[in-house]
């Protein structure tokens, strides 16, 4: 499930029905692990902030717009979430466990 504004007005609503349905379910932001999803895997928001600052402040020094580069985010994260593991009855291989970004107790 990807965020837009629909979902992320309702990311515990959605996290809670997934959990209750039994779905272990994959997203594409932190926000919904956070908020009691599975796992989440997607860019990480914050890094993409921080260099839309960058190119933000190259464009207040002057720089051209249309000269700058198109970038691709190149931080993202693994949030897993064990207590909805756990709810779900899911074991996670202790290999990807150790990849995450941050496990969720």
């Amino acid at each position: 499930m990807l965020l837009d504004p629909l979902f992320t007005a309702n990311l515990r609503l959605i996290a809670e029905f997934a959990r209750k349905s039994r779905l272990p379910s994959f997203y594409g932001a932190r926000e919904l692990a956070d908020a009691g999803g599975f796992i989440s895997y997607g860019p990480s928001i914050a890094e993409m902030n921080r260099r839309a600052a960058a190119y933000v402040d190259k464009i207040l020094k002057g720089a051209k717009p249309a000269d700058l580069p198109v970038e691709q985010p190149t931080k993202f994260e693994l949030i897993i979430n064990l207590k909805t593991a756990r709810a779900l009855a899911l074991t996670i291989p202790p290999s990807l466990l150790q990849r995450a970004d941050q496990v969720i107790e």
